[in-house]
């Protein structure tokens, strides 16, 4: 597996991980009202949405390297 490949599927994890637990988060948070929690889960929903960004700009930068 290359290295190109290796940071694409964490990148996927890892924004995965993010919008589980962010809401997750929020989810509690809709059950019993925390400021931890609603800080918490906006912040790692943002966390989210800037890998798809930073996704998106990896993919763009390396398209004319192989994946092997």
């Amino acid at each position: 597996m290359s290295l190109k490949a290796f940071h694409i599927i964490f990148i996927i994890i890892s924004t995965l991980f993010c919008f589980g637990t962010g809401g997750f988060c929020l989810k509690s948070n809709s059950a019993q009202p925390d400021a931890t929690m609603l800080t918490l889960g906006i912040a790692l929903n943002l966390g989210g949405v800037a890998l798809l960004v930073y996704g998106k700009y990896f993919l763009k930068k390396l398209k004319r390297i192989s994946y092997l």
